[in-house]
């Protein structure tokens, strides 16, 4: 189903779970019908930054300002969970000062040379809104088969990932009265690329570099590190080395959070290549290699963004592994994968454009 110009109240979408309702408010009730309840229960809405806000406006500065120096917080939302204080830390390595993860005056200085502010105003236009909108989405992997395309299930959830953020946080910044639609404004974290060239993507990989505001310039790297300890993918310049098993003699550059393995598929030890990208790709479901399987059957599921590798696919010499994306960007860094390094749809499409394909990946424990 394509969604044109419909305007969706963000009241209807005040929790996370509540995003579906969102969905089914595509078309305003009929008269005399009062909205749903979950429209109608919301706590006074309070200006983010401010006492009450569950945004903190310098913890949200400062993400978009780790952002654009390509050490990415995961999701822009105001708040210091782990991803922060990983994304904090590897900045402060990469700057040489002392990786505290604390928002110290030294690390404030360095971020502000990025000279962004944190949101920016946006007038909603096709590029936001359109596309292949999947309500209800199917919970079951068999029913997921039989679609063309493993789409949003609406507006807010489309431009909640293509502003790096998530649909509570759009909420927590406009307040739950404001509208969605083309031609509306809402405020947004300030991801908007300064360049949309993306010359030599292949495939429709550029397609998806726009959708989710990826910046066409990005700091190139050679190789990339991912610590088990750590729950962080890093990208280096320089000659990667294994030296009693750690890595070195590298420039950090930039650095992304992962989910990366389990009990049962752990981290895959050792130095890799990752030889090819596939953009948009379908996911073939072989239960007996993933956790917790909803199904017994092998399917070809199509793809989408909330397929379970997300918009992007980095094939790794490690048989069955990847590097890739993910439909619940709110879990990277928490949730178990089935053995493969799993981040934001956004963050690695921005990995995609820092390294060519041959770039060697070195996982330790």
């Amino acid at each position: 189903m394509l969604l044109k110009s419909s305007h969706i109240a963000l009241a209807l979408a005040g929790s996370a779970s509540a995003a579906v309702a969102v969905a089914q408010a595509t078309q305003p009730p009929p008269a005399g019908q009062a909205r749903p309840a979950s429209a109608q229960a919301q706590k006074p809405w309070v200006a983010p930054g401010t006492a009450g806000s569950p945004i903190k406006g310098e913890l949200f500065h400062a993400q978009v300002l780790l952002s654009a120096h390509a050490f990415s917080p995961g999701v822009i939302d105001g708040k210091a969970g782990e991803s922060f204080k990983l994304s904090l830390s590897s900045f402060q390595r990469s700057r040489g000062l002392p990786p505290t993860a604390k928002l110290d005056n030294a690390t404030r200085r360095a971020l502000l040379q990025a000279n962004r502010p944190s949101t920016v105003m946006v007038r909603l236009g096709p590029d936001d809104l359109r596309s292949q909108y999947v309500y209800p989405f199917p919970e079951n992997p068999e029913q997921q088969a039989e679609l063309k395309f493993l789409g949003y299930r609406n507006m807010l959830e489309k431009l909640a990932e293509r502003y790096h953020t998530t649909p509570d946080t759009i909420v927590a910044l406009n307040g739950p009265d404001k509208m969605i639609g083309l031609g509306h404004s809402l405020r947004l974290p300030n991801v908007v690329p300064t360049s949309r060239d993306y010359a030599g993507v292949p495939g429709n990989g550029g397609v998806a570099l726009n959708a989710l505001n990826i910046d066409g310039q990005q700091p190139q790297g050679d190789f990339v590190v991912v610590d088990k300890s750590e729950g962080v993918l890093k990208v280096y310049q320089g000659e990667p080395t294994i030296d009693e098993g750690e890595a070195g003699d590298g420039k950090l550059v930039a650095a992304f959070p992962v989910t990366m393995g389990s009990k049962q598929y752990p981290l895959p030890i050792g130095k890799w290549k990752a030889t090819t990208y596939a953009f948009l790709p379908p996911f073939k479901y072989q239960p007996a290699l993933l956790n917790n399987p909803k199904t017994d059957k092998e399917l070809t599921l199509p793809p989408g963004p909330n397929g379970p590798v997300g918009l992007a696919w980095l094939d790794l010499t490690k048989e069955h592994y990847g590097i890739h994306g993910t439909n619940e960007p709110q879990t990277i860094g928490r949730a178990e994968s089935s053995g493969c390094i799993r981040m934001t749809n956004w963050d690695v499409l921005r990995l995609s454009r820092m390294l060519k394909p041959g770039f060697t990946a070195i996982f330790q424990a």
